[in-house]
């Protein structure tokens, strides 16, 4: 007797072998049995008959922190079959700190994670605060660059042993309240001011645990960032993992098989789009700007000091569409050009006055100068690589976001696998499911076998699709009606049943 029994379709168990006919039955939180379960009595059954059967997918890379609790987000997430969302990404969230960290990091961070609360705020709270709450999963990156600016506030100073010993800590106080890694964002604030000694020292407590990186450099410039990633692994015996890798293909993949060479250990997420999405002020603004001290950065703006830096971005506007602009609503949607033309005043001026009247909380989509048939078969060729795992790096805030948070994981599933062969599905499922599922220490997610949590997704093979554009970015996916999350049916033909069964994970445990 189950609670649930999955009848009827093909199995993808995450170890990589092709998909068999064989029926799933659940009971609790648990899967207990995978093979052919005719007669077997259950509470309820789930025909899954022509469809497959897969272990829950792992958003390795998305910005959920606060929006996770929207159940539109959940809707998007699950419906492209995601029950596990990992947090924390690049090194802004908002534990562990105090009152004004938390202030901070949801003011620099609003249009990538959204507002939580007030602070202050450890792991473990927050971790509870997710628990049982939402209907999907959460694991939680401590940041580093929260962590620093509790220590040390938006100083751009060389962190001191002192400094060093309170940071430490604050991880090793982490990891023990069930963090899954340490994120670094490397070209935001403060994480920007950090050095390879700083994050190599941070990254000893890990046990095994990775190093997730929003790297210094990307695209024709990633040869510096993959060094220095080398370079902490190397330094702290840490596994490493770098957020959202893109370029092109032709410089990427030699620098990741040398790194491995190396015997580091390295994975990585791409997400299969070409236009990426970020806070306005890092595109914008010029590294002397310290977007950390917002007061200060809103005085620069205003005064003048940055006229002669405006015209270093005119090749930079027109691939720049806004995405978030509270208070300027009107305008996302927009390019930059076309935003300013309504505004009867130049480019520059508008993105200042954007910056401004948004206290520098506004977003943007931007167009990689490599978009084209080039850029798309670099992102193929990465993707292929059997040390990529599944990201989408999903932003939700604001009225025209981009459309990765909505269609990644299906896009990966429809394009990738079905119309372009980039990997089989068997392939697919190991890179969304089970190798993210180690990489992060979720010792039981990401197969179908006896005793693992019941996290379990029934996709249509031939009609899972994405259907968000860049147009209609918060179009919702095609494909998969049926998702549970331990145990729980979360999805049912489509549409969120109400439960909220999501834990906060915990590395090696069971959940």
């Amino acid at each position: 007797m189950f609670d649930v029994v999955i009848s009827g379709g093909r199995v993808l168990d995450g170890t990589g072998a092709p998909p068999y006919r064989a029926d799933v039955g659940i009971t609790g939180d648990r899967v207990t049995a995978v093979g052919r379960l005719d007669g077997a009595g259950a509470a309820a059954e789930i025909d899954a008959a022509g469809r497959l059967v897969a272990p829950g997918f792992v958003d390795c890379h998305v910005h959920g922190d606060a929006v996770v609790f929207d159940r539109s987000v959940q809707l998007a997430a699950l419906r492209q079959g995601v029950t596990t969302f990992v947090l924390g990404q690049d090194g802004l969230s908002f534990a562990p700190g105090s009152a004004e960290t938390v202030a901070y990091a949801s003011r620099y961070f609003a249009a990538v994670n959204g507002p939580l609360g007030e602070g202050p705020l450890t792991v473990a709270e927050l971790l509870g605060g997710y628990d049982r709450a939402v209907a999907l999963n959460t694991a939680y990156l401590l940041p580093h660059g929260t962590i620093r600016y509790d220590v040390m506030g938006a100083s751009p100073a060389h962190a001191s042993r002192d400094d060093l010993a309170l940071m430490l800590a604050a991880v090793e106080r982490g990891l023990s309240e069930g963090a899954v890694g340490l994120s670094s964002g490397l070209e935001y604030l403060p994480g920007r001011y950090a050095g390879a000694d700083e994050l190599a020292e941070l990254c000893r407590p890990l046990g095994g645990l990775p190093y997730v990186t929003h790297m210094r450099a990307y695209g024709a410039r990633a040869e510096t960032g993959i060094s220095e990633v080398v370079e902490i692994a190397t330094r702290s015996g840490a596994a490493v993992h770098v957020s959202h890798l893109h370029g092109p293909a032709d410089l990427l993949l030699p620098l990741l098989d040398r790194a491995q060479a190396g015997s580091v250990d390295l994975t990585f997420d791409t997400y299969p789009y070409l236009r990426s999405s970020t806070i306005l002020a890092m595109v914008a603004l010029p590294p002397q700007v310290p977007a950390a001290d917002t007061e200060r950065a809103l005085e620069m703006l205003r005064s003048g000091e940055l006229d002669s830096w405006w015209p270093e971005l005119e090749r930079t506007w027109p691939r720049l569409t806004v995405s978030h602009a509270p208070g300027l609503e009107w305008s996302e949607g927009m390019t930059m050009v076309a935003a300013a033309e309504r505004a009867g005043v130049e480019p520059a001026e508008f993105c200042r006055r954007l910056l401004v009247e948004t206290r520098l909380e506004a977003g943007c989509v931007s167009a990689r100068p490599d978009e084209g048939p080039a850029g798309e078969e670099s992102v193929r060729r990465v993707l292929r690589h059997p040390s990529h795992t599944g990201g989408s790096d999903g932003i939700y805030v604001g009225g025209h976001p981009h459309p990765r948070g909505f269609g990644a994981f299906a896009r990966f599933l429809g394009r990738h696998v079905r119309e372009l062969g980039d990997w089989t599905w068997e392939q697919a499922v190991v890179h969304l499911s089970s190798h993210p599922a180690r990489r992060f220490g979720l010792a039981d997610r990401g197969l179908l076998r006896p005793g693992f949590a019941a996290d379990v997704v029934v996709l249509d093979p031939r009609t899972v699709a994405d259907r968000a554009t860049y147009e209609a970015p918060r179009t919702f996916a095609a494909g998969i009606g049926d998702v549970l999350v331990s145990g729980e049916r979360v999805l049912a033909d489509g549409e969120l049943t109400g439960a909220t069964p999501g834990r906060a994970l915990r590395p090696r445990s069971a959940g």
